[in-house]
């Protein structure tokens, strides 16, 4: 089965073909045909954070290149074959799906005069959660593929996609023992979630206000540092352990001991704040022990509640995604914590931040189970949840 996965949840607009067979853990096998992905970062630095409108507008600007991008990988852009009445039929008739994509819908009719259907058996798209303006962007493009191409239609939740590709590894998946501990941590998502069968999810935490890559966007832009902020704290932090700089003032450690497996990061960044307004002109080297002191602190209660969950629910596996699993000082603190087990699986880099890939590899295994969801039911939604 080929499916075509959109991602567009947040300021990355991704597509991604992947080839997969398979009903169960065992026999699943997978190949990435094309995969391209266009990021908006640099367009929202000035923002300190994604402004929604602006990831909207680039998502329609970018969908229709980044598709093309992706087949022409997978050596699927084909010429038209129908003649041009009947292209230009099709054409009025997917209209409605762009009310309120002007733009996306005159590129979009471009390509459907340029190209035909190529082999694609299912589209998955990104339902939620994320931003709403930019998630219904991805989600109308789909409805009009999946028209044009007269193909069914998958909704994937985004936080899925990041579990699935963590264990997605060499065209296989990486072998799981249950119980599992997932822990999703990006810009907008710190839960911690558990499985006591694959794909089964029962959310046993989650942040009450900031999520831990918002805590690393804005300790980095009170530091002074461009957006993203993860990878410039990170870099940071990384140049302070390796010139040995005293660690100063000692950030808190949210919720580290509470009861739950709850988080909070808000604290964090209003201590980071403090100790910047009493620097007056900080130095390069106060603005790096800072930012190694935040990297750790928010690491340290990221390890803290995943061990006490592992502990509680007697976890064999901890599966890490989100984009802050790409972050090398979190990877190396769960290898070291947990290196007599449980087996912690972390996703490929290139896969640890929002991409098309992940979407399509969720949806093939919904699609494989007939999941599938009419034009109509298809919504965004912004607060979807993985669990209850």
């Amino acid at each position: 089965m080929r499916i075509l996965g959109i991602e567009t949840s947040a300021d990355e607009t991704g597509v991604a073909l992947i080839e997969a067979s398979g009903s169960g853990e065992e026999d699943f096998r997978y190949k990435v045909l094309g995969n391209a992905l266009l990021s908006q970062a640099e367009l929202h630095t000035r923002y300190g954070g994604i402004f929604p409108n602006l990831a909207k507008r680039e998502h329609g600007r970018n969908l229709v290149p980044v598709l093309m991008e992706a087949l022409r990988q997978a050596g699927a852009l084909v010429a038209v074959e129908t003649d041009r009445a009947s292209n230009e039929e099709l054409i009025e008739k997917i209209g409605p799906f762009f009310e309120r994509e002007h733009e996306l819908h005159e590129y979009f009719s471009e390509f459907l005069r340029a190209y035909g259907k190529p082999q694609v058996d299912c589209i998955a798209v990104t339902a939620g959660p994320g931003l709403e303006p930019a998630l219904w962007v991805g989600i109308n493009f789909a409805k009009a593929l999946a028209f044009a191409w007269n193909v069914p239609l998958v909704a994937v939740n985004h936080l899925e996609g990041h579990i699935i590709v963590a264990r997605a590894k060499d065209g296989i998946l990486a072998r799981i023992d249950s119980p599992a501990i997932a822990l999703l941590v990006s810009g907008g998502h710190t839960e911690l979630v558990e499985m006591q069968e694959w794909m089964r999810y029962r959310t046993i935490g989650a942040t009450r206000d900031d999520a831990a890559g918002e805590a690393f966007d804005k300790s980095a832009r009170l530091i002074g540092l461009p957006y993203p902020g993860g990878p410039q704290i990170s870099k940071l932090a990384n140049a302070a352990r390796e010139a040995n700089l005293a660690r100063g003032a000692e950030l808190p450690r949210p919720m580290l001991k509470d009861d739950s497996f709850d988080f909070s990061f808000s604290g964090l960044k209003t201590a980071v704040k403090k100790i910047v307004d009493n620097w007056g002109h900080g130095t390069a080297d106060m603005k790096s022990a800072l930012a190694r002191e935040a990297e750790e602190a928010i690491v340290d209660v990221l390890l803290a509640k995943t061990k006490r969950a592992v502990e509680e629910f007697n976890a064999k596996t901890v599966i890490v995604g989100g984009g802050v699993s790409a972050n090398e000082f979190l990877r190396k603190q769960f290898a070291a914590e947990f290196k007599n087990g449980p087996h912690v699986l972390f996703p490929s880099p290139e896969f640890a931040t929002d991409n098309a890939v992940m979407i399509a590899l969720a949806g093939y295994f919904h699609a494989e189970k007939k999941e599938f969801i009419g034009a109509s039911e298809l919504r965004a939604n912004g607060n979807l949840r993985l669990a209850n």
